[in-house]
């Protein structure tokens, strides 16, 4: 089995993609869920213990978590130190299921997939990538964010252009849908053929 890595910068359509993955038949493992899961579930309990009043009726509240560790390097050490154990738990749990129902491939959504050497941990990289106007155009008409806060959000993010320079593949999802299920079936050819990479 080989394990695609699908990764990419805010607005530019990875959990659109993610769903083409899924839709054409692959095994998608979503690590945003997963941390979703995981806070609401077993790491509350442990979270709250190491940052007392970030929890809500037993979930942790994100804002509040965020509060006490942003900006703080050694209380999101502490956190990961609850957190990724766990992850890694639930991550090796669907490989293992993957492997186990014949999948010819499966796809790992991580959105820092590059910044955590997540890319180690996969047999090639994929990118999703759209123009910086149309990303603009896509976060902004979410109505979550002002032009100050996005342009603080990509000043942190590693640039597309480096990630895209890492990648295997590219995805660009600059022109509808139907593009987007071409180039994930022409992926989806061409990695079984690659060796395998991962550590």
């Amino acid at each position: 089995m080989r394990v695609l890595g699908l990764t990419g910068s805010m607005g530019m359509g990875k959990s659109t993609t993610a769903k083409l993955f899924a839709e054409a038949g692959v095994p998608v493992y979503d690590a945003d869920a997963t941390v979703h899961r995981v806070y609401e579930g077993e790491a509350a309990p442990t979270i709250e213990a190491a940052f007392p009043g970030t929890t809500v009726d037993g979930r942790v509240d994100r804002a509040k978590l965020s509060a006490k560790v942003v900006g703080d390097p050694a209380a999101i050490r502490r956190l990961e130190a609850i957190v990724h154990p766990m992850l890694r738990s639930y991550h090796q749990s669907f490989l293992d299921d993957a492997e186990r129902s014949g999948v010819p491939v499966a796809v790992v959504d991580v959105p820092l997939l590059f910044e955590t050497g997540g890319d180690k941990r996969v047999d090639a990289v994929v990118v999703v990538s759209t123009s910086p106007e149309l990303q603009r155009q896509r976060i902004l008409a979410r109505g979550t964010m002002t032009e100050e806060a996005l342009d603080a959000l990509l000043a942190r993010q590693m640039p597309d252009a480096e990630k895209r320079a890492r990648a295997d593949f590219v995805v660009d999802t600059s022109n509808g849908l139907d593009p987007v299920r071409t180039r994930i079936r022409d992926i989806l050819a061409e990695v079984v053929k690659m060796p395998q990479r991962r550590a």
